[in-house]
């Protein structure tokens, strides 16, 4: 099941909203085309970044993902939880597997969000 209240990509990325910030994470969709993920590469706090651009890596047996910011904005947090355990992206890719949160730039547009009804009809 996709949770409804999260915005999607087509590169399998989720953001969900957060007061004024966003969290990232890649869709269990994404981590079931991976596999067990054995590496997770994070941003760094306070580091800027541009939608569209490839901030973190995750990787599996069966290869990487380079996970795309939907967004511009600041990085604030990071789950450094998964530096030590990154297959927390298999367990719970919704929740505790998140990657990153980041405090949007003021009217920075969105990059390639779609809502939860048509990526389940993509890729459901």
């Amino acid at each position: 099941m996709v949770p409804s209240d999260l915005k999607y990509t087509q590169d399998h990325t989720w953001m969900r909203e957060r007061g004024p910030e966003f969290g990232i994470g890649i869709t269990e969709y994404g981590q079931e085309q991976l596999g067990d993920v054995f590496f997770v590469e994070l941003p760094e706090v306070g580091r800027h970044v541009m939608a569209g651009e490839a901030v973190s890596v995750v990787e599996s047996p069966s290869g990487l993902m380079r996970v795309q910011t939907p967004r511009s904005g600041v990085v604030t947090a990071v789950n450094s939880d998964l530096r030590d355990q990154p297959e927390g992206v298999n367990a719970d890719p919704y929740g505790e597997g998140w990657l990153f949160f980041i405090r949007p730039d003021r009217g920075a547009p969105s990059y390639g969000l779609i809502d939860a009804a048509t990526y389940e009809e993509l890729f459901g």
